[in-house]
């Protein structure tokens, strides 16, 4: 380096040092030129924190909301003050503060107990704030909001709560997970108090695996994902469990066709603090044999967690979740799957403006196939150990930074194959183990840059490394995929040796700069401008191949010829309130593009398979859209309207392994694409006794493939396919209703209960499932069979709480 360039190099350093400088000092001295007001705002009734409560000097421009441990500090020059504290469905506070030092005020706040004919509101926190804060494609749910939608079986679902808003939907009836903006299951992190869970659903998709009854807050970013998140490129569901009743013993469940629950939750250690104890069960089998059948279907699940508050400013918290599924078809197939999640966390407030939480966390997912006439059992699984810490600082009420860094550390088990039996024509088959590492650190500030215009934009730095300890499978010309042009079809590529890495050693490093940015302008007083771009690194990837006879679920991660998928998220919004928040508006538009996103080769087979990467090509994928969402937030009748039209496709070229790739190299529809979602819910309170929700939900049919031809082959009919995903099933659409009824009108009882009457698929609609294409053996002709996996599904549960 010549003399000249490291001068330049030193003058660049000493500008940027003394920028640093110059804004510290001058946030310093802002600081010193006002006062602090924190604190904690909690439930009078039964003590939890409230997550989102809004805090703000009244007739001024100063405030915030509280974080996910009811945490709040908003900073202001010396004066006079109204301290208001407002939080939906609960009633308003408002505190004289005479602010010439720092001060700490803890809320208890109290739910609103209106009458009948007075006005009742039910509108959620982001319909209240979210003009003002710089948040891009959020949705956040009330648990109550929840509990009065009418859902299969009976059971209070959030999954299918979430379905009903826009851009967020299904893979079809009977299907786990859910898929936001066109993206895949596997795209989603799905959070449960910050431990992840790989599979949500129960009964394949017939239940969610969260209880009601031990949920706090809901919260899904769609886009604009905060720069404290990384790892998945579609969507971040937020889950947080309560905390429990640290005012008094209780107990919430409910009695229904199909499972039972019971929730109990206390004080302890003297009010210092508490515990949840929740558990969900089905009894399907037993009606099942009461019906002599041999077929068994069942889940269960157990949700814990118990805090200390060591002082004001040191609490801690355990919980943890524990959840299994079993499906057994007569004595051929048998699943079984479940998650098992821990974390300890400890809450420290450093000062008035500091806020941290350190967190240590346990994850498992595992998974077993049973295939009695295949004679195989294979059991894989997936686990993970985390290790996070979170900052906030409140600089003033204009400047608000988020830190910290977290780090993974996956254990990838693809699975063990075992014959069931001596006899066995399977032979035994242990595949490779696979580990890697996962870290991240960020920084993220909201900054009010005027009284209209505010930002929130960070930056995420994360690193991903496959770890050693099993060998790697060498191609000839590195190519584990190749185009054979004599028979136009892609096939293995020929092994030529293995490479051996040992434990600790480094077979692929990855590393991805992450910007998150967005900005809320402020119209006017009841309507706001946004915009957002995220853009996002996933390393790990689900690996199930829906043609498969079997169901699949297994997670690899990025390394040697899988590469991390990479996604850039545009959004822009308008939101509006009517009628002084009584309705409300919002409109987004949004554009992904995501590279590295795999699809599976024509004939891929992933049982037993130890070189995944044989079975599949890589490409990119893109989604875009426009969100419609109108509320009636206030009254009897409460409701909402969402609308989506939008379009998800992909395309996988050839690349080096040759060939056009999947469709010609051409954009084909992705399975998560639909042009058309409308979602209606509505509930009416007719009296403090009698209420009605409904639900009605039309979707585009969801893309296949069906066959266009056939021609024989020594006396066999072999099909030929269209295009991939250039067919659709026929819409779906169906129609709920519910009727709850609470017997008890005596406001003081100890016991409160209601029943709850449900009716899914009120017309009896026959959704297609999928079509299937076959020859009947007895005539020869080729038929089409339809499978619907509901039609109509009555339900009665009965609820309780004391």
């Amino acid at each position: 380096m010549t003399r000249r360039r490291k001068e330049k190099v030193r003058l660049r350093w000493l500008n940027l040092i003394t920028t640093l400088t110059l804004f510290l000092t001058t946030t310093f001295l802002i600081a010193q030129e006002s006062y602090t007001i924190s604190g904690k705002i909690t439930d009078i009734d039964n003590g939890e924190t409230l997550f989102g409560a809004s805090v703000f000097l009244e007739g001024t421009s100063i405030g915030v909301v509280t974080n996910e441990y009811g945490f709040y500090s908003i900073s202001a020059p010396k004066g006079e003050y109204s301290l208001l504290i407002t939080y939906m469905g609960y009633s308003d506070i408002k505190q004289e503060v005479n602010l010439n030092k720092n001060q700490q005020f803890d809320f208890e706040i109290s739910e609103v107990s209106t009458k009948l004919d007075e006005v009742e509101v039910v509108a959620e926190e982001s319909e209240i704030a979210v003009l003002r804060k710089p948040e891009m494609s959020v949705l956040k749910m009330n648990i109550e909001t929840v509990k009065q939608m009418p859902v299969v079986l009976g059971e209070v679902d959030i999954l299918k709560s979430l379905q009903m808003l826009p851009g967020v939907t299904n893979n079809g009836e009977g299907t786990g997970g859910f898929h936001v903006r066109g993206g895949a299951g596997d795209q989603n992190l799905v959070l449960l108090d910050e431990a992840i869970i790989y599979n949500t659903s129960h009964m394949f998709g017939f239940f969610s695996v969260f209880n009601a009854d031990a949920i706090k807050d809901v919260k899904l970013y769609k886009g604009g994902i905060p720069a404290r998140y990384g790892g998945r490129v579609s969507s971040v569901l937020d889950v947080r469990q309560k905390d429990g009743n640290s005012k008094r013993f209780a107990a919430t469940g409910g009695i229904g066709i199909i499972s039972s629950r019971l929730a109990l939750e206390g004080p302890l250690f003297k009010e210092k603090g508490s515990f949840l104890i929740a558990g969900r069960s089905s009894y399907a089998n037993l009606l099942l044999k009461a019906a002599g059948e041999d077929n068994s279907v069942g889940f269960y699940d157990l949700n814990l967690k118990t805090n200390y508050k060591i002082n004001s400013n040191n609490r801690l918290f355990l919980s943890g979740y524990f959840g299994r599924d079993s499906f057994e078809l007569g004595d051929t197939f048998s699943n079984s799957y479940g998650n098992s999640t821990g974390n300890l966390r400890w809450n420290h407030i450093f000062n008035d403006k500091l806020f941290s939480n350190l967190s240590v966390i346990y994850s498992k997912y595992d998974y077993k196939l049973g295939l009695t006439f295949a004679e195989f059992d294979w059991v894989s699984s997936i686990t993970n150990y985390n290790l996070k810490y979170d900052l906030k600082y409140y600089f003033s009420d204009k400047f608000k930074l988020d830190f910290g860094a977290s780090g993974i550390y996956y254990e990838f088990d693809p699975g063990e194959i075992k014959p069931t039996s001596e006899t066995s024509a399977v032979n035994p088959l242990l595949l490779n183990q696979k580990k890697a590492v996962e870290s991240g650190v960020y920084v993220n500030a909201e900054h009010k840059l005027t009284d209209k215009l505010t930002a929130q934009y960070g930056l995420r730095y994360s690193a991903f490394t496959r770890m050693g300890g099993q060998p790697m499978t060498e191609y000839e010309n590195n190519q584990p995929v190749v185009y054979n042009s004599d028979l136009g079809i892609y096939e293995r590529g020929m092994a030529v040796g293995e490479t051996v890495y040992e434990n600790g050693d480094a077979i692929k490093s990855f590393g991805n700069i992450e910007p998150r940015a967005s900005l809320a302008y402020t119209i006017d007083d009841n309507s706001s401008l946004k915009a957002g771009f995220s853009r996002v690194a996933q390393y790990i990837h689900l690996l199930s191949n829906t043609s498969s006879a079997t169901p699949l679920d297994v997670w690899a991660p990025s390394g040697q010829y899988i590469d991390p998928q990479l996604s850039n998220q545009y959004a822009l919004g308008y939101f509006r309130n009517f009628k002084n928040k009584a309705y409300s508006m919002e409109a987004e538009v949004y554009y992904k593009n995501t590279d590295n996103r795999i699809d599976y080769i024509d004939g891929s087979d992933l049982i037993g398979q130890n070189t995944i990467e044989t079975e599949i090509l890589t490409g990119e994928s893109r989604a875009y859209g426009l969100e419609l969402l109108f509320r009636k937030n206030e009254g009897k009748f409460t409701g909402w309207i969402a609308y989506t039209l939008s379009k998800s496709e992909q395309r996988t070229p050839g690349g080096t392994a040759g060939g056009l790739g999947i469709n010609d190299g051409n954009w084909y529809n992705t399975p998560y694409d639909r042009t058309h979602d409308i979602s209606i819910s509505g509930s009416y309170q007719l009296n403090d006794k009698w209420s009605f929700g409904t639900n009605l939900v039309f979707q585009t049919g969801r893309p296949v493939t069906y066959p266009n031809g056939q021609y024989e082959y020594e006396g066999i009919s072999v099909a030929s396919y269209a295009n991939r995903n250039s067919d659709r099933l026929p819409a779906y659409h169906r129609l709920d209703l519910s009727v709850n009824y609470k017997p008890n009108k005596k406001p003081n009882a100890k016991l409160k209960g209601e029943w709850v009457l449900g009716i899914y698929n009120a017309y009896n609609r026959k959704n297609a499932a999928s079509i299937s294409f076959g020859q009947n053996i007895e005539t020869g002709a080729n038929e089409a069979t339809r499978t619907a996996i509901f039609g109509i599904v009555p339900s009665l549960t009965y609820n309780f709480k004391f």
